[in-house]
């Protein structure tokens, strides 16, 4: 059978679509049983270690299947190229993919039996099987970047050949399986790993540049992490089972499953009619008011970016309805698109969303401070643009609607499921009746509830293509998380963060201009970076001097979100300009002009968030 039939088959298709979604329903059984069975003084047995581990299942489950439909994230350039220049560039970034997939492959199947004995078990199941998911995740994606590239010009060759290299680069690890995983190697083949190790010595600069450069043309950017990672490791002769026991320590951490958990909550209601109520119920409350229906549009977007933790999914799912709605009320064209794009990032500052669950974990502060620090910077982000809203509606004299006291009391009866949503899950974590895992597996159940069987927008058989639409935002955010990972140990453990610090320390001396060059630094990382590689990635790096200056850790946790959202409003490269020009199919060009007024909006709100640590952690002390 062809390597492509294998790898294509609907047999294997359905195995994989079966899989994520048993997994993703497991993951969230799981915590919501434990909540129940606290109520009777008993719990399920290992319930804990089953939730952790099939977020591992979830992740690599979902990254074959983002890898399958071609959806792995990048930060590629809204640029054309010409042939023969772009069946190149593809072969070579499906080189790269497949080289890097193959290695990180092999050491992964090092890893699995070298860190478990086979007595090992997480529940049932033997802890070497369940650690050999990642060896099949990474596989199989190896195998599809090869496919993704296509068969002219002999540029799926080329891509296949990543494979030979990717064992080449595995020559550690290959040598450890076959021998056993010695203290010493033999004798015999000392020469070899010494001309091996040589080698990565030699082409760690080049490959590194190739790297970056390949990002700038669509290569994956867990790709681009995880193959920096894996070079720098292999230059200092460091064995490179450390990259699969960083991402598998990751995955298994204990607030990672809220992660996947959020993300199903945000597309069971993008999936649904929630949006739609949500929309008629801010209408009703505030057209009437000048700006009212802009208002109800941040509102909207800030309610759905909440959930689904990605400005991106609130653009694509709302954004077609909101601009037809303000442009209805006789809001210009540009004024609507440009301001459902900067509103598509707002809601990430509020709980539960998982940028904030991501730097919680990343830089070890409380999850529940950061949550409480979010509040009001979010709340401020969202007043300035409500501000400017006023202010253009006023200017150009926008039609307002008389407020009808029925309609709103209608409208508020539809949406008060949706609305008491994050009552339940603030409630219950900020009650401290569930932690955080507990409260996203309620909220899922929550959800399906509600519009499944309250509203009816989802059928129970279209359920599962629901949660799989969800899959490869899990798949691909979670395989960027553990890759990052191993990159943000070699920073830490090349004591970068320390030189860097001891560098500030000596040259700058006020605390206001480092939070200035701070600002812009961070700026332009999420104008170049996606918000969950970046936490991974810089955080490391602020920390310390962070601490240097005496910034209060939930303070300098804000301010790095709050850039990270207006780094994606940020020409030319800021993702939410990307994907606004796909949904509204708008040139490029227009979004810029378009957002511009936004973005110098929002700029204000970083400015204030920024300077006024109060903002951040003015609440803190009301929550202790």
């Amino acid at each position: 059978m062809k390597i492509k039939n294998l790898f294509s088959f609907k047999t294997l298709h359905k195995f994989e679509n079966s899989g994520a979604f048993l997994a993703v329903l497991l993951l969230a059984l799981f915590p919501t049983i434990e909540v129940v069975a606290r109520i009777f003084r008993t719990g399920v047995p290992n319930s804990t270690i089953y939730t952790h581990h099939l977020v591992l299942v979830v992740t690599f489950i979902g990254a074959m299947i983002t890898a399958r439909e071609k959806k792995h994230l990048s930060m590629a350039l809204d640029i054309k190229i010409k042939e023969p220049f772009n069946t190149a560039i593809t072969s070579i970034n499906g080189f790269l993919a497949a080289m890097f997939s193959t290695a990180f492959a092999v050491n992964s199947f090092a890893f699995a039996l070298m860190a478990f004995t086979g007595d090992e078990k997480v529940g049932i199941f033997p802890s070497r099987l369940v650690a050999m998911v990642l060896f099949l995740g990474f596989a199989v994606m190896a195998i599809r970047f090869i496919i993704a590239v296509p068969a002219r010009d002999k540029g799926r060759l080329l891509a296949t050949m990543g494979i030979i290299y990717g064992f080449f680069l595995s020559f550690d690890a290959l040598v450890q399986v076959m021998t056993g995983f010695p203290d010493e190697l033999p004798a015999l083949l000392v020469p070899f790993v010494e001309f091996y190790n040589s080698v990565n010595a030699s082409i760690t600069l080049p490959v590194i540049i190739l790297l970056i450069m390949s990002a700038v043309f669509g290569q994956r950017i867990f790709i681009v992490l995880g193959g920096i990672a894996y070079i720098l490791f292999a230059r200092t002769g460091e064995p490179l089972t450390v990259i699969p026991n960083e991402a598998y320590s990751m995955l298994i951490s204990h607030t990672i499953p809220a992660i996947p958990l959020f993300t199903v909550v945000g597309f069971i209601l993008s999936e649904s009619k929630a949006g739609e109520r949500l929309v008629k119920l801010f209408r009703t409350l505030f057209s009437w008011f000048p700006g009212g229906l802009a208002i109800m549009a941040i509102l909207v977007c800030t309610f759905f970016t909440t959930f689904t933790g990605a400005s991106g999914v609130t653009i694509l799912a709302l954004g077609a309805l909101l601009s037809y709605v303000l442009i209805q009320g006789k809001y210009k064209k540009r004024f609507s698109y440009g301001l459902v794009t900067a509103s598509g990032s707002v809601g990430l500052l509020f709980p539960p969303s998982l940028p904030i669950i991501i730097y919680g974990i990343a830089a070890g502060v409380s999850i529940k401070n950061m949550f409480i620090g979010g509040i009001v910077p979010g709340i401020v982000m969202v007043v300035v643009l409500a501000i400017f809203a006023i202010f253009y509606a006023t200017k150009y004299k926008v039609d307002r609607e008389p407020f009808k006291l029925k309609e709103a009391l209608s409208a508020l009866k539809e949406s008060i499921w949706e609305i008491m949503l994050p009552v339940v899950i603030l409630v219950g974590f900020f009650g401290g009746l569930t932690n955080l895992v507990e409260s996203a597996a309620v909220a899922v159940l929550y959800a399906l509830i509600v519009e499944v069987f309250i509203h009816r927008d989802i059928r129970i058989r279209d359920l599962s293509k629901v949660i799989l639409k969800a899959v490869p935002i899990i798949g691909g955010v979670l395989t960027i998380l553990a890759l990052a990972k191993g990159l943000s140990y070699y920073i830490v453990d090349a004591e970068v963060p320390m030189k860097l610090a001891e560098w500030v320390q000596a040259n700058i001396q006020s605390k206001y201009v480092f939070l200035l060059i701070l600002n812009f630094a961070l700026l332009v990382t999420g104008c170049f970076m996606d918000i969950f590689s970046a936490i991974m990635v810089v955080v490391p790096l602020i920390l310390p001097l962070g601490n240097l200056f005496g910034i209060h850790p939930v303070h300098l946790g804000i301010i790095f979100l709050a850039n990270m959202e207006l780094g994606y409003l940020t020409p030319p490269v800021g993702l939410n300009l990307f994907l606004a020009s796909y949904r509204f199919n708008e040139p490029m060009g227009k979004i810029y002009r378009d957002v511009l007024p936004f973005f110098f909006i929002q700029l204000i709100s970083v400015l204030l968030i920024t300077y006024l640590p109060v903002l951040s952690t003015g609440l803190l002390s009301l929550f202790k």
